[in-house]
């Protein structure tokens, strides 16, 4: 969108949220970048160039505006509707594999040779991959540095940089202030004065509008016990970390808000930035909703649903092997069988954590766990018993990737090639775990139903020919068509109930 100056234009005169993210804006008489929103009065459009990302900007001799934080904005939604290099690319950055395995780890997941990724990402971004992952830990620096009382020397090396100085000068170059005076300038509401260690309390935010009802009573009503747990108002679960693991408090916005409360609970602070974009990536906080929902209203018997209750997300997770793993226990039974399933699983395999702010005791196994166990102890019939341990031997030897960097088309047929995957299992893992916003489920008895009831073809055939209209997000439809139903998926649950597991 950067390239289409006027629209660019007209979003920053309008101070468009909508837009934030999308692109940003650098003025050239006072050398900042802002996000389109950015409150200040716009600058003369011959003032203005406009960059694909943060760190185009930074590269190009910009600094974050401190009104407007540009640096905050909610992620690009490009990243996740598209399945391209680029796309791919950008999933595994925000994941923090530059931090960890370096570009050619990232050219090595993706297949491609370093100067490859470089080309693509500086033709698409205006910035290769280490410049993008320079602004991601410019970030990550500015949110410990305001929301903990960490020692800056710890906040460096957390935030990913290789020394002191690299972060000083980054901090100073992006940001026009030292370390120290960007914790000066936060208020003392905002900042963590308790001072608990390994503990943030940070906001996530979005493109309004936002109905959370879908997305945590989805969340909460699949949760498996000892992984995952509605508490005080917030849906609560363990995560699987590159360094060490995490409990996350997600609490859902109100009404008037445009971000959720994110509680985290880190045993190795280096996990920070990965948390953030797994927590992201699950609640499907970078959407841009306005631009589905007018794309769903063409259709004149989903239009009412959508006005309705506009800004439904897609619920994800933060573990691709995981939600497989659910998927075939979830096959041909009950919501409330899954879960004792999975709960069975999770207390024989799975690895024992603290929680001293909840119910939650383990992390779900690893593929890696799954594929050492006796097949004989799984109590499940026969085939399906097969169809898990195929999964998890293919998912613990690399020979099926469902991580963030997949190809979509390569994932689906790679697990419709294994037994006992049909093209329910295969879609909701596509939806879910891949990320894929124009995964469709017409075999599903609830999008048959509700389909039924509102009139549109109920048989897979024909609902997938009028689901064409749909393209590119159907995975969305399949949200607004579960919603007609009651069942408890569809619902936040009640703000009163203190443990619901």
């Amino acid at each position: 969108m950067h390239t289409d100056t006027e629209s660019c234009v007209r979003a920053v005169q309008s101070k468009d949220a909508r837009f934030d993210g999308w692109f940003f804006t650098a003025v050239l008489t006072t050398r900042i970048y802002c996000r389109p929103s950015c409150p200040v009065v716009p600058p003369k459009p011959e003032n203005m160039t406009f960059h694909p990302s943060a760190a185009a900007c930074q590269q190009a001799g910009f600094r974050a505006c401190k009104r407007c934080r540009p640096d905050t904005s909610p992620g690009s939604p490009e990243w996740n509707q598209r399945a391209d290099l680029v796309a791919r690319a950008m999933r595994l950055i925000s994941d923090g594999i530059v931090d960890r395995e370096g570009v050619p780890g990232l050219a090595a997941r993706l297949g491609y040779s370093t100067r490859q990724i470089e080309r693509q990402l500086l033709a698409e971004l205006g910035a290769g991959p280490l410049a993008l992952a320079r602004a991601q830990r410019a970030q990550t620096a500015r949110l410990l540095i305001e929301t903990t009382p960490l020692p800056m020397a710890e906040i460096a090396f957390a935030a990913g940089f290789s020394s002191i100085r690299t972060f000083n000068d980054t901090v100073r170059e992006v940001f026009a202030l030292a370390p120290s005076e960007l914790r000066t300038r936060v208020p003392k509401n905002r900042a963590n004065s308790a001072g608990t260690p390994g503990v943030l309390t940070l906001r996530l935010p979005f493109r309004t509008p936002l109905n959370p009802d879908n997305l945590f009573g989805h969340l909460v009503a699949t949760a498996v016990p000892g992984v995952e747990e509605w508490r005080d108002g917030a849906y609560r679960r363990t995560l699987r970390l590159p360094y060490g693991h995490g409990v996350v408090a997600l609490t859902p916005a109100t009404p008037a808000s445009d971000h959720i409360g994110c509680r985290l609970t880190l045993s190795d602070m280096r996990d920070l930035t990965v948390a953030i974009s797994r927590c992201r990536r699950m609640l499907d906080l970078d959407a841009d909703p306005v631009a589905v929902d007018d794309q769903l209203r063409t259709d004149p018997l989903l239009a009412p649903l959508v006005d309705k209750a506009p800004g439904r997300r897609v619920p994800r997770t933060v573990d691709e092997p995981e939600f497989a793993v659910r998927a075939v226990l979830g096959q041909q039974v009950s919501t409330a069988a899954a879960r004792t399933h999975a709960a069975r699983l999770v207390t024989a395999h799975g690895e024992p954590v603290d929680d001293p702010e909840g119910g939650l005791t383990h992390l779900f196994p690893s593929a890696e766990a799954l594929a050492a166990l006796d097949p004989e102890a799984l109590a499940m019939p026969a085939t399906r018993r097969t169809t898990l341990t195929t999964l998890v031997h293919q998912l613990a030897d690399g020979t099926l990737n469902l991580g963030v960097e997949s190809d979509w088309t390569e994932s689906r047929a790679r697990l419709l090639a294994l037994p006992g995957f049909g093209p329910w299992t295969v879609e909701v893992i596509a939806m879910r775990a891949l990320g894929d916003p124009d995964a469709f489920l017409p075999t599903d008895l609830g999008v048959r139903y509700a389909a039924k009831e509102l009139g549109l073809p109920s048989t897979p055939a024909a609902l997938t020919a009028r689901a064409a209209d749909w393209r590119p997000w159907r995975a969305y439809a399949v949200q607004y068509l579960w919603a007609t139903g009651d069942h408890p998926i569809n619902f936040l649950p009640a703000q009163g109930r203190k443990d619901v597991q």
